[in-house]
C-alpha cells in the first residue's frame, strides 16, 4: 500500500500544482478483481491487465506475494503491452514479474533489499543493483516503499522540469530527491551513515564474504586497524562485536533465501558460510526464535 500510494500521489500533486490533468492513471489486476493489500485493505481496480491498455508506462507493483494466477497469461499480457511501445517499470517485488516475463535481460534493475539476494540467485544473468531507483532506458524499477516517490519525482522532473518536481517534493515534506546513486538501507547494515570509513570498509568486506567468512583479524588488517581497534568501533557505532555483527549479516542473508527461494536448507547454510545445517539451525533460532524449517513452513503458508 505504501508503494502504491507513493507512486500515485506525486502524479496527483503534479496535476494540482499545474492546474490541469497532465497525468492520469488506472489500476489493473491480473483478473480484474479487487486486490487485497498486505495490510488487509482491498483496492478496487479499473480492469484486467489482459485488456488493451493505452499507456506510456506500465508499472507492476507487488508485495509479499509474487505469484499472479495464471502466471502465463499475466506474462503474455506484460509482453503484449511492451510490444505496443509502452515503457515498463516495477515497484518493490514487481521486479520479479518483469524478470519472469523475460523483459529485464540486458537492463539494470533493483528490488527491495529483503528480496535482492533471492532475486540474484534466481536471475543471475540480470544486473540487479542495491540502488533505491534504477532507470535504464525504458525500464524503470525502484525498491518499493517511499522509493516509488523518488522515482516519480525523477520522471516528473525529467518531463516537466525541476521546478515542478521540487514543488511536488515540497508537498510531501521531501527535502531532496534521491537517485540511483543512493543505495538502500538494509537490515543490519542500515545505520552506517556516520560510521568511520574503516568500519564501513570492514562491513563491506563482510558483505562480500558471506559464503566464505573472513576472520576478524584478517578484516582488521585489510582496513588498517588492530583487532581491538576494530572491535571498539563496532561496539561504539553498531552495538555489537564484529563476530556477532558478521553472524547477523549471514543469518539475515539466509532468512531472505529461506523465505524467497526454494533452495534446500543445507544449500542455504553453505551459501551463508555455515559448515553444517545443525550449526546453521542453532544460529538461526538464536536470532529469530524459530528454526530454518519452521521459517520456511511459515512463509509457505
Amino acid at each position: 500500500m505504501m508503494s502504491l500510494s507513493s507512486a500515485i500521489e506525486p502524479l496527483r500533486a503534479a496535476n494540482r500544482l499545474l492546474g490541469k490533468s497532465l497525468y492520469s492513471w488506472q489500476l489493473l489486476s491480473a483478473d480484474a478483481a479487487p486486490v487485497r493489500a498486505s495490510n488487509g485493505i482491498e483496492v478496487n481496480v479499473n480492469g484486467s491487465i489482459a485488456q488493451p491498455v493505452d499507456t506510456d508506462i506500465l508499472f507492476v507493483c507487488a508485495g509479499l506475494r509474487i505469484d499472479p494466477k495464471p502466471q502465463q497469461r499475466f506474462t503474455m499480457a506484460l509482453r503484449n503491452i511492451l510490444g505496443r511501445g509502452a515503457a515498463v517499470g516495477a515497484i518493490s517485488t514487481g521486479t520479479f514479474l518483469l524478470a519472469r516475463a523475460g523483459i529485464l535481460e540486458g537492463y539494470r534493475c533493483t528490488v527491495h533489499w529483503e528480496y535482492r539476494q533471492a532475486f540474484m540467485e534466481k536471475y543471475p544473468e540480470i544486473d540487479c543493483t542495491d540502488a533505491l531507483v534504477e532507470i535504464d532506458r525504458d525500464r524503470y524499477t525502484c525498491s518499493g516503499g517511499v522509493a516509488a516517490l523518488d522515482l516519480m519525482l525523477h520522471l516528473i522532473g525529467r518531463d516537466q522540469g525541476a521546478e515542478l518536481s521540487d514543488g511536488v517534493a515540497n508537498q510531501f515534506q521531501v527535502d531532496r530527491i534521491r537517485s540511483h546513486q543512493d543505495v538502500q538501507r538494509s537490515g543490519a547494515v542500515g545505520n552506517l551513515g556516520g560510521a568511520p570509513p574503516a568500519l564501513r570498509r570492514a562491513v563491506g568486506i563482510m558483505l562480500g564474504a558471506i559464503e566464505r567468512p573472513v576472520t576478524i583479524p584478517a578484516i582488521a588488517a585489510r582496513v588498517g586497524l588492530t583487532s581491538r581497534q576494530l572491535e571498539r568501533q563496532f561496539e561504539r557505532h553498531l552495538g555489537a562485536t564484529p563476530v556477532r555483527y558478521y553472524l547477523r549479516l549471514r543469518v539475515e542473508r539466509a532468512r531472505g533465501l529461506l523465505i524467497h527461494t526454494a533452495m534446500p536448507v543445507l544449500e542455504i547454510a553453505i551459501a551463508c558460510g555455515f559448515p553444517s545445517s545443525s550449526y546453521f539451525s542453532q544460529c538461526y533460532r538464536a536470532h529469530f526464535g524459530v528454526t530454518p524449517s519452521q521459517a520456511r513452513r511459515s512463509a509457505d503458508r
